[in-house]
């Protein structure tokens, strides 16, 4: 079987049997996805490089320990996240700038309009506002789409704190990002707390899409 036909478990495995080549084929595969979980998690780029780097580090070194009790990316996405929580929690200044979401040296598609770019910017820069232990989750569940279980697995949490974390986040978001749902509304206003999670859910798809 060729490295590209292997599953994510058969290039973990051998990795730990001492293949050379199965880690880096893993990295491969899953680069770009962790580059954008750790560069929405942190908002810089060079924090992002460095907790990416520091994660594929852990995630070489913890190979033999991996059970199979979860899917190997939820795995390497709970390495990625508590790298990035690590040097959040570091640093004493976060970027105020909204962000491109491509990877480094990656141009951003022909497909993409301007509007759809302008959106995700918005986005983004939404996502910045919010506390570390809100934007994790929010980012996981809304985002990446994992499931609140899998969150907080990921997290070290409890599943009703991810939840509340989340309502908290979405409830922030939703000031946010409410003028995404009626534009010719006063942003200012707050939304109607009824209709909070399916806006910005709706806008977290939309930024998953143009990823």
């Amino acid at each position: 079987m060729t490295a590209a036909a292997s599953s994510d478990s058969d290039l973990l495995q051998a990795h730990a049997a001492g293949d050379p080549r199965a880690f880096s084929e893993l990295v491969l595969r899953h680069r770009d996805r962790m580059w954008a979980v750790a560069l929405r998690t942190v908002r810089d780029p060079e924090e992002a490089a460095d907790a990416l780097q520091e994660a594929f580090i852990s995630a070489f070194r913890a190979a033999s320990s991996f059970r199979a009790e979860s899917q190997v990316t939820t795995w390497l996405h709970r390495i990625v996240v508590n790298a990035c929580l690590d040097r959040v929690r570091r640093r004493q200044a976060r970027p105020t700038v909204p962000l491109p979401e491509t990877g480094p040296g990656e141009p951003s598609t022909p497909r993409d309009t301007m509007a759809d770019r302008e959106t995700r910017m918005v986005v983004q820069d939404a996502l910045a506002e919010l506390p570390e232990d809100q934007r994790a989750p929010i980012v996981l569940v809304d985002v990446e789409g994992y499931s609140v279980s899998e969150t907080a697995q990921m997290l070290g949490i409890a599943e009703g704190t991810v939840k509340s974390r989340c309502a908290r986040g979405r409830a922030k978001l939703a000031k946010l990002l409410g003028h995404l749902r009626n534009p010719s509304a006063d942003a200012n206003v707050p939304p109607d707390a009824s209709d909070e999670h399916p806006d910005v859910t709706g806008a977290a798809e939309r930024h998953r899409e143009g990823r």
